[in-house]
């Protein structure tokens, strides 16, 4: 994964995460809070946003060292993390798929793989 891909795929997630977050807490969220799933929601949407800036460091910082190795795994580690654990936490506060809970650990692990990564390419530093 290069700089350029690491920090379009951040501007791709924040931009989903402005979208669906004002979705959610505006358009839907009388259902969201009637379901019980307002602060699931705001779980998934944080997690996004938390990782789409962790993720444009990590571009620029490959922009200025291409040189530091395991940066493209760091970055493919959250982009699967926010894919599952935030995508999970939407799709069932959306539908109602309770099943899709038991999913999201998955991308929490991701995620969490992606900081060790992180601090195992930082030894390059």
């Amino acid at each position: 994964m290069t700089a350029r891909v690491i920090i379009q795929i951040a501007a791709l997630l924040g931009g989903l995460g402005v979208a669906i977050g004002a979705f959610g807490a505006h358009g839907l969220r009388a259902m969201l809070e009637a379901t019980g799933r307002f602060d699931t929601f705001e779980t998934a949407v944080r997690y996004q946003f938390y990782h789409t800036l962790a993720l444009l460091a990590v571009g620029v910082l490959f922009q200025v060292r291409p040189d530091l190795r395991g940066l493209g795994t760091v970055s493919w580690f959250w982009l699967v993390g926010v894919v599952i654990f935030s995508g999970s936490l939407y799709t069932l506060c959306f539908t109602g798929i309770t099943k899709l809970g038991a999913v999201a650990p998955i991308g929490g692990l991701s995620l969490i793989a992606g900081w060790i990564a992180l601090l195992w390419a930082a030894r390059q530093l």
